[in-house]
């Protein structure tokens, strides 16, 4: 087995616990040993929930392996049940006690308890967080989702949203930005599920004329599902950037059968970046990875919306690697797809980008290559579940946007200052950059070169957002001229020469 000190998804119990704890209602007991209630953690500490996930583990020990562990899960079942009498259960296994065997699904309808359990087979050693959430909340549906209602001529169209889950990347600040224009268009929106959503709430989702799928990552399964036994047809357009919002709208009015001019609002996303000097957007080479659907999305607004070159784009989602490799092929590149974040790591030194757009994970190698980062997906830190209203999709998710991937780069108009006044007797000629440290060498393949420390010095007082430009063309220009050693001398001529 790889040891890792990151990983981009959990195993798929926590998907569970995603669905779960985004629900009313529905409570999941989850056979697993003792030090596997982490999990808690993620909602309470990261999402900054004031609650605990709905979730009862058996918390079985080592010298429990010897005796009844099937009766400590039905003792932890019938427990739970009182404790907290829930309209529905879900019952399952982590990946340690999954070698176990104790069959939690049968164990729990062995009780004959009064509400529904739903059992969950999430097999932990083949797949991750996301397909278990996408299960879980599958499985969910086809337990509880009712028969249609009868649809009358003249009905006010109805709509489900469907996908936003308990510790999901600004979902609850997406779903307030995307109710409102769903409202504007004049539909009806008839269930948002997961988000909030009681088993009641599933049983209706047959009222509803058609589907949007706000997180394929999520609610794909669930609404190919609705679709076959309901006949629904989905909306699979993601309203990330301006145009995508636009065309999500135009899908929506299309299948709703109404005018879309009614959703259209300002957003000051266009003009700004027809405004803001080109120095600091146009041909910004760009680095891209999360899961799948931020990554596409961030993608087609980097390039068509800021003017960004595209040089890497990759998702730690395999499952979705078709859509992702035929996205890169849009721009002429080859996907990344990987759950090693070394290997995303090594892709974006060999690049050196100018931005790097991705996940916490992301952060960290961007700030260690002294390289800007926004973070545009999961997984994400505390500080991604910000207390303003910070959409990523809509009109406004669109201005979120802008003001999170560009003003970092913006922040080098402070380094031009530093360069022009070094000299001044308040600077010496040591300053670092303000407020990044200066990037260390990026070895690029054959690298057979040295900087002199003066050289290195003056290169990082160089704005950041052209530094890796200008390490790339003097070390061209080095291996041209035949030197081994970059000198501060051979820096200014490289300057010269491509100036010219």
């Amino acid at each position: 087995m790889q040891l890792t000190l990151w990983t981009y998804e959990g195993p798929p119990h926590v998907g569970a616990m995603r669905i779960a704890t985004a629900m009313r209602g529905v409570h999941y007991v989850l056979h697993a040993p003792q030090g596997d209630t982490y999990a808690d953690l993620l909602f309470t500490m990261i999402e900054r929930r004031d609650r605990r996930p709905p979730v009862t583990y058996t918390t079985f020990q080592a010298r429990d392996l010897g005796g009844d562990t099937a009766g400590l899960f039905k003792n932890a079942v019938r427990e739970a049940y009182e404790r907290f009498t829930p309209e529905a259960m879900l019952v399952g296994a982590s990946c340690t006690a999954e070698l176990i065997q104790d069959d939690p699904g049968g164990l729990a309808r062995a009780l004959d308890l009064p509400v529904p359990v739903v059992a969950l087979e999430l097999p932990a050693y083949q797949r991750k967080e996301n397909w278990g959430a996408s299960e879980t909340f599958y499985q969910l549906v086809r337990a509880f989702a009712g028969p249609a209602r009868k649809h009358e001529p003249g009905d006010v169209p109805r709509c489900n949203l469907l996908g936003p889950t308990a510790l999901g990347f600004r979902h609850r600040d997406d779903l307030r930005e995307i109710t409102g224009l769903i409202e504007r268009l004049g539909v009806v929106i008839n269930v948002i599920a997961p988000w909030q959503a009681s088993p009641a709430d599933l049983a209706r989702l047959g009222d509803a004329d058609f589907n949007i799928v706000l997180y394929p990552e999520i609610a794909d399964t669930t609404a190919r599902y609705l679709e076959k036994q309901f006949g629904q047809p989905t909306v699979r357009t993601v309203p990330i950037g301006v145009g995508a919002t636009r065309d999500f709208i135009t899908e929506v009015a299309r299948i709703a059968g109404i005018d879309a001019a009614r959703a259209e609002e300002s957003c000051n996303l266009p003009w700004y970046s027809r405004s803001v000097d080109s120095t600091y957007l146009t041909g910004k080479r760009v680095f891209i990875f999360g899961d799948a659907t931020h990554a596409i999305a961030a993608a087609r607004v980097a390039v068509r919306e800021l003017g960004f070159e595209l040089v890497g784009l990759g998702t730690y989602s395999r499952e979705f690697g078709r859509e992702i490799r035929a996205a890169a092929a849009e721009y002429n590149l080859e996907a990344l797809i990987t759950d090693d974040y070394l290997e995303v790591e090594a892709r974006i030194a060999a690049l050196q980008p100018e931005l790097v757009l991705g996940t916490q994970m992301e952060r960290h190698v961007a700030k260690k290559l002294g390289v800007p980062c926004a973070v545009i997906s999961a997984p994400v830190h505390v500080q991604d579940f910000p207390a303003r209203f910070s959409p990523q999709m809509g009109f406004e998710g669109a201005n979120v946007l802008f003001d999170s991937w560009v003003h970092p780069l913006m922040m080098g108009l402070e380094e031009h200052l530093i360069g022009m006044f070094r000299e001044d007797f308040e600077f010496t000629p040591d300053s670092a950059p303000s407020h990044l440290a200066p990037a260390p060498a990026v070895p690029t393949p054959n690298m057979t070169l040295v900087w002199a420390p003066d050289a290195e010095r003056e290169l990082g007082r160089i704005p950041f957002f052209v530094r890796g430009k200008a390490r790339r063309n003097t070390e061209h220009f080095a291996r041209e001229q035949g030197l081994a050693t970059i000198t501060l001398e051979a820096l200014y001529d490289a300057k010269a020469h491509f100036a010219r």
